[in-house]
């Protein structure tokens, strides 16, 4: 014995004490037993350390660190060899827990393993941990995608029914029309038909607008010719200070010069400069029939870029016209029932293929004298033949020639059964030449009768100095045919 230790064969246990008898610092012991070392069947108790004298296990028991010098001594490392009492276990722990499973007095019920927690470190929290499988807390954005696809798929759904419903003919769902026809043809809309026509023909038709010292004059007019020289009537710029404008199909305007005018032929030439124009296309008004398709393009009553529909109602209508005071007006006119007013005044009249045939020049009112007339469907026209050869004219010499037949009718209507009585031939004129004499009547001209005064000057200037015609006349009681060459006026 040495310092308090005895060596045992085993392990090295401490010694008791003197008189600690059953104190739990020794080893367990029953009543009957006194201080007698005892070890339960089958072994030390787990949990508790070999005793001397009992057969050591080959393991350590559970939840027990290695006895120093045991078969399994170093296995479990952090466990001092030996503690205070004697006894191996933590560091100042109390021996009395070593054998606490072999105290007779312990509580069955007791758990047979003591959970010692462990000390916490002021100030430092433990880190959370989050399980990744965990079901999350829905965000504001999650809650407001459900009602929006809710709320989509629904739409989709109910369309689709109400689509299979209308469909199908379903109750409530009204089918509104027949069945899809293929369009009539002028629907269409080719180049021939009215509204190709008059697509391809307004931007050719221009607004004139002339000052005056009692105002501004406007009327139509459209381009003749690629360098901007534009017709229009006499009408509409006469009486004007020379200053001109035009606005075009698209809104825009330039100025313009008057080049010159006509009054006896109610034509007049203007002159824009502006690159890109488009003339229009010059039709044959000789070739004109009673019946055919024609349409009125202008500006009546300010209201630019407007068509009118009709068809040519008669040919070769004679007109006289003009103002108290100012120049009589002859031609003989195409007449129309598409609707003309203020305004349409040398616009253009264009066939069915988009042609110019006339200018739209005059209208026939019931209106009494100093009112405002308008359409009744008698509008007139100065066939496109005459207002051309006129315009060139104009153009290249500045003024036009007037064609005459050299004679002159007597009073201011015919005679009893149809002509007009010659009350003067003119020595060496076209008349005089071609053997007709004074109190001949000119019963027709090229095949049209003469009815009136004003229709000898009115036709013959629809014709162009040099052209050919034929003359059917009575004289006496003979009926007689000549041929006249018609020249232009000296003047």
């Amino acid at each position: 014995m040495t310092d308090g230790w005895e060596w045992r064969r085993g392990g090295e246990t401490p010694a008791r004490p003197p008189g600690a008898g059953n104190s739990p610092a020794g080893p367990p012991t029953t009543p009957e037993a006194g201080n007698a070392s005892t070890v339960p069947p089958g072994g030390p108790a787990p949990g508790h350390p070999p005793v001397a004298g009992a057969p050591s296990p080959s393991w350590p028991a559970p939840g027990y660190p290695p006895v120093a010098g045991g078969p399994n001594a170093g296995s479990a490392p952090g466990w001092p060899a030996s503690t205070a009492g004697g006894v191996p276990g933590p560091a100042g722990a109390s021996p009395w827990w070593s054998d606490a499973l072999a105290d007779p007095w312990r509580d069955p019920a007791a758990p047979t393993a003591v959970v010692v927690p462990g000390a916490v470190v002021a100030g430092i929290e433990p880190e959370a941990v989050t399980d990744p499988d965990a079901p999350g807390r829905p965000t504001l954005r999650h809650l407001l995608l459900i009602p929006v696809i809710t709320a989509l798929l629904a739409g989709t759904l109910g369309g689709a029914l109400g689509y299979a419903f209308a469909a199908r003919g379903g109750a409530g769902g009204a089918v509104l029309g027949g069945a899809p026809v293929e369009p009539p043809a002028l629907a269409q809309r080719k180049p021939e038909s009215l509204a190709g026509v008059a697509e391809r023909v307004l931007p050719s038709v221009v607004t004139v607008r002339v000052s005056s010292l009692g105002g501004t004059s406007e009327g139509s007019g459209f381009i003749a010719t690629a360098d901007g020289h534009v017709i229009t009537n006499d009408h509409v710029v006469a009486g004007g200070t020379g200053k001109a404008s035009v606005v075009f199909n698209d809104g825009s305007s330039a100025p313009a010069t008057i080049v010159g005018q006509d009054p006896e032929s109610d034509i007049a030439v203007i002159k824009v400069s502006r690159p890109g124009l488009r003339a229009v296309e010059f039709g044959d008004s000789d070739a004109l029939a009673v019946g055919d398709p024609v349409l009125a393009m202008g500006s009546p009553l300010s209201l630019a870029n407007t068509v009118t529909a009709g068809i040519v109602s008669a040919l070769d209508r004679t007109m006289q016209a003009g103002e108290p005071g100012g120049p009589v007006r002859y031609y003989a006119a195409i007449q129309t029932d598409a609707a003309v007013n203020h305004g349409n005044s040398g616009g253009p009249l264009v066939d069915g293929a988009g042609r110019v045939v006339g200018v739209n020049s005059t209208i026939k009112s019931l209106v009494a004298e100093g009112q405002e007339a308008g359409n009744i469907g008698l509008a007139f026209a100065i066939p496109i033949n005459q207002a051309k050869r006129v315009t060139q004219d104009i153009i290249g010499t500045g003024k036009a020639r007037r064609t005459v037949i050299g004679a002159r009718v007597d009073g201011p209507s015919g005679v009893v059964g149809g002509g007009l009585r010659l009350a003067e031939v003119e020595p060496s004129g076209p008349a005089d030449g071609a053997g007709l004499k004074v109190g001949d009547v000119i019963l027709k001209i090229n095949g049209r009768p003469m009815t009136e005064p004003t229709d000898l000057t009115a036709l013959v200037r629809k014709y162009a100095p040099g052209s050919v015609v034929t003359v059917e006349f009575r004289r006496g009681s003979a009926r007689q045919n000549t041929s006249v060459r018609l020249a232009a006026d000296a003047k």
